[in-house]
């Protein structure tokens, strides 16, 4: 997992719980390289489940929460760091239709050894169907970055989730316009 996924999740912890929050998950998770991350370096993904884990022992907030809540956190991040990637879109659902072959495209240009899920999507009408796809469990990440996104285009749109796999591996998604 590429280590801006790590190094956002910290600054998230840092800004909603404080510094001395993020330094005690770092060290009950017991990391190997003691949080020191890097944007561009790769980790395995079970240190951020380490790391969130250590905040749900502390915030007394579940894990799954933890996680969406960090998915619109980073979406946020994504609209910052990455402002191109944005051009000229303007709704919820064509940024999402884009994913797979849009901006995994110019992640992996940026990140070639970046191992990213898979999106499909279908749309009918009012209504998109989305499903997700990844050897890592982060269908709630994926959720709160679904949220992050209907937030920053200002829509209004109920999301309605069917989980597909138990480890968090897959997940269904469903997006209905309310006009």
């Amino acid at each position: 997992m590429k280590g801006i996924i790590f190094t956002e999740f910290l600054e998230m912890v840092e800004n909603d719980y404080g510094w001395e929050m993020s330094e005690q998950i770092i060290e009950d998770a017991a990391l190997p390289n003691d949080g020191a991350y890097t944007a561009v370096g790769t980790y395995p993904h079970k240190e951020l489940v380490r790391l969130v884990v250590a905040l749900s022992q502390h915030s007394g907030t579940a894990v799954a929460e933890l996680i969406r809540t960090f998915g619109r956190h980073a979406f946020g991040r994504f609209v910052i760091g990455y402002p191109y990637m944005f051009s000229g879109v303007t709704d919820t659902f064509t940024f999402l239709e884009s994913i797979e072959n849009h901006i995994h495209v110019e992640v992996q240009k940026l990140y070639p050894a970046a191992e990213l899920p898979h999106f499909t999507t279908v749309r009918s009408g009012n209504t998109l169907q989305m499903h997700y796809r990844s050897e890592r469990p982060f269908a709630d990440f994926a959720h709160g970055l679904i949220e992050g996104c209907i937030t920053h285009f200002g829509q209004s749109i109920t999301l309605n989730r069917k989980q597909s796999s138990a480890d968090g591996t897959s997940a269904h998604f469903a997006l209905t316009k309310n006009e």
